[in-house]
């Protein structure tokens, strides 16, 4: 029963986590549709990164895992630089995860304190 009470205080950095890895999964997938998906190679790369280590951050706050601080501290290094390249581009499906990427990485780094 304790673990309900320790998730609780993890669950918006969770939803945050779990919303965007759901966001740069779908960037990723708009990026290789692009007409030229050799130029957004860097974004994708940092979207399949940034989405991957989001779902693991999410599963080891729900876990109450002595290594959450640490891996939301690590999420949110990802999701800065995800959002950083995304940005950089005019797409919107680019605004939208750095905009998503750059709350998250807020979220994780308030967690990982």
């Amino acid at each position: 029963m304790g673990n309900v009470v320790s998730n609780q205080k993890y669950q918006t950095c969770i939803d945050i986590c779990l919303e965007c890895s759901e966001v740069c999964e779908w960037c990723s997938n708009c990026c290789l549709n692009e007409p030229d998906p050799k130029a957004m190679v860097c974004c994708i790369k940092l979207d399949s990164d940034c989405a991957d280590m989001c779902t693991l951050a999410a599963k080891f706050m729900a876990r109450d895992s002595q290594f959450a601080k640490q891996l939301c501290s690590l999420c949110a290094q990802i999701c800065k630089c995800c959002g950083e390249e995304c940005a950089k581009h005019p797409n919107d499906h680019c605004k939208n995860c750095a905009n998503i990427c750059n709350r998250c990485a807020t979220e994780c780094e308030n967690m990982s304190k």
